[in-house]
Order: C-alpha cells, then structure tokens, then sequence
C-alpha cells in the first residue's frame, strides 16, 4: 500500500499586482512581472507517519512575465521548529516531486530553486476580517488587511472562487481577495523587493498527494 501525504490549514498568497490576482483569471502580471510569497499554516498534515500538524512553510518567489511562461526564481522557507523529518517531508512536498498539482506546477514554472532557509514563521491569520501577517525571519515582512469601500471606507468583500481549480481547494474553491498593505522581501537578486496596498489572497485549502519511494 503506498503511504500519503496530506495538507489542510491556512493560505496566503500575496504579490505586485492589484487586488484581485490576474493569474487566477489567466490575465498578464499587473506590472509585467510577478514577484510574491506564498505561506501556509498546517493545521492538520501528515507525510506518510511523520506528522506535520501545526507547522508553516513559505516561499518568495519572481517571473519575468507571466507564470506559465516559466523561468520564475523560488526560496522555499520552512519554520525552524520541523525536526529534519519534518523538514525533509515538507521539502519533498513543495519541491513537487510526490504529486499535488500546485507543487508540480510550482515545479514546472520555477527552474531556479534557491538553497533552502529554515526560519521562524509567525503566521497571523484571520479570514473573517480579512486579515493577517506573515513574517519569515529577516526574508518576509507582510501585513494584511480587508479591502475597503471608497466612501464611506467600510471593509468590502470580494471572493474569487475557482470550481476545479488547483490553488484555492477548501470546502468552497473559494478565496477571500485582501489588500497586501505592505510586502517586503529580502530573498536576495531578483527576490529583493517591496511593494505596498497590492494584491492578496486568502483561503483555507487541502492539498494531498503520494509518498515516492524515495522519500
């Protein structure tokens, strides 16, 4: 019987473009470029028998264009507190070699993987309000908060929901769109940037796939 893996808990992902992510509707980067993090909290997780229940992992991460384009550079980040199953497990994971159609496509669209970084990852997360924080070590600084109405500035709700898609995979395929009031990275190269009241989303999802025997 092969052994499984599986992911539940919270997610952020957070970049340059304007509220409301052109690539969940196959849209070019706002400004040509995607640059962004992505960042979750395991709120229930297992590879094979290691647990990975209340961990978090993170990525920075740039294109030059478009996503499907390829060529994007990426830093996998894992919180400090994974023993090296852990870390091994998760690794695995994220580097989409035991299947999960975001990881491979992770995998397919980023060539250029960076040495990864084991941090503390303080991960705030409230979907109700629409927001939330993110901080990686000294790599990831991010705030977030609910989108507003112009006048008077009341909070303002805006879901994107994406049947059958492989991002947001929660009960409902939905996300909540939030304002990423500020985003800063020190990936180093092209994985140095900031911006400030850009894009985020956030949403509760499931990820699972199959242990490779080489694992």
């Amino acid at each position: 019987m092969t052994d499984t893996w599986s992911l539940e808990g919270a997610w952020f992902k957070n970049c340059n473009c304007d509220p409301g992510c052109p690539c969940d509707f196959n849209q070019a980067p706002t400004t040509g470029q995607c640059e962004g993090i992505i960042g979750m909290r395991i709120d229930k997780g297992h590879f094979g028998d290691v647990s990975l229940d209340g961990l978090k992992f993170a990525g920075a991460a740039w294109w030059p264009g478009r996503l499907d384009e390829g060529n994007g550079h990426i830093l996998p980040i894992v919180d400090e507190s994974a023993d090296e199953d852990q870390r091994n497990a998760l690794l695995t994971i994220m580097s989409g070699q035991a299947g999960g159609t975001l990881f491979e496509i992770f995998a397919a669209v980023c060539p250029h993987v960076r040495e990864p970084i084991f941090a503390p990852i303080d991960f705030e997360f409230d979907i109700e309000s629409r927001s939330g924080r993110l901080r990686v070590g000294d790599v990831i600084e991010n705030e977030v908060e609910t989108l507003r109405g112009i006048d008077p500035p009341d909070p303002y709700r805006v879901l994107v929901r994406i049947p059958g898609g492989f991002e947001y995979t929660g009960e409902n395929q939905d996300a909540e769109t939030a304002l990423s009031k500020s985003l800063k990275v020190r990936g180093g190269a092209e994985l140095d940037f900031e911006h400030t009241d850009t894009h985020s989303s956030m949403a509760f999802v499931k990820h699972e796939g199959q242990v490779p025997a080489a694992a």
